[in-house]
């Protein structure tokens, strides 16, 4: 690094668990953060200006007005505009990384090509469907996986590493059949806030563990209620049923 990086990235560097090592972890990473919505421009935003090297977005929506209480990246000027288009404009002016973009719903051998050409994914989506499917992406490539949902004033974040197989995946959670039908945060409202504060941990648990900082959440599930503003983790452990990463998977 030069004295200009080196000023940039002074904060990090003067943490003891992160130092130069973390930060150049973290310049050499290349993320995938899938869904440009309320936790992913949080996320991405985040990720971005602490350096990422890499920073690909995923996402096929574009921007409604009624996405600028929660969605931090866009403005009324962007209402119209792909979602990945206009955060790639806002992260543009930010990010000392590289950003990518992918204004596309991906799916099957695709999403799964996706996922392996990642150090770490985020998971921003808004749908189990995405959410198991990236989930067992991230199994089948051995790629770490960070998955935040919110949805009212709550929220849940999940960290599943290959290198601690004990602890299970998303899929030891959540069936789903009983979930894939779920409605989504459109369907039944989101505290702009508490999209912040997920994607914000969602950032904070990826950067933490392509720097090499260990992360609780690999083992535990964290729930935050905004209403009562509290917060709580429950331990994890792998299903030996899981059809992803159970005994018989």
């Amino acid at each position: 690094m030069d004295d200009r990086e080196l000023l940039y990235h002074s904060a990090h560097i003067l943490l003891p668990q992160i130092g130069i090592e973390g930060v150049e972890r973290i310049r050499a990473a290349h993320i995938l953060v899938v869904g440009a919505g309320g936790l992913g421009t949080a996320a991405a935003t985040y990720l971005a200006r602490s350096g990422v090297g890499r920073l690909t977005l995923i996402d096929d929506d574009t921007v409604s007005a009624s996405n600028l209480p929660r969605q931090i990246l866009y403005g009324e000027d962007d209402i119209g505009t792909p979602k990945v288009i206009a955060a790639f404009r806002a992260l543009g002016r930010c990010a000392p990384g590289e950003i990518t973009i992918r204004g596309e719903r991906l799916a099957g051998e695709a999403l799964a090509q996706a996922v392996a050409g990642a150090d770490l994914v985020c998971d921003a989506s808004d749908n189990f469907l995405t959410r198991f499917a990236l989930n067992a992406a991230c199994v089948r490539h051995a790629i770490p996986l960070v998955s935040a949902a919110v949805i009212r004033f709550e929220g849940q974040l999940l960290a599943v590493h290959p290198a601690m197989p004990q602890a299970g995946c998303y899929r030891c959670l959540y069936n789903d059949e009983a979930y894939a039908d779920e409605p989504r945060c459109a369907d039944r409202g989101v505290f702009a806030p508490a999209a912040g504060v997920m994607g914000s941990l969602q950032a904070l648990a990826a950067l933490k563990m392509v720097a090499g900082v260990a992360e609780p959440l690999c083992e535990a599930l964290l729930l935050f209620d905004g209403l009562a503003q509290t917060s709580h983790t429950i331990g994890r452990r792998r299903d030996p049923g899981c059809p992803v990463c159970g005994l018989a998977a």
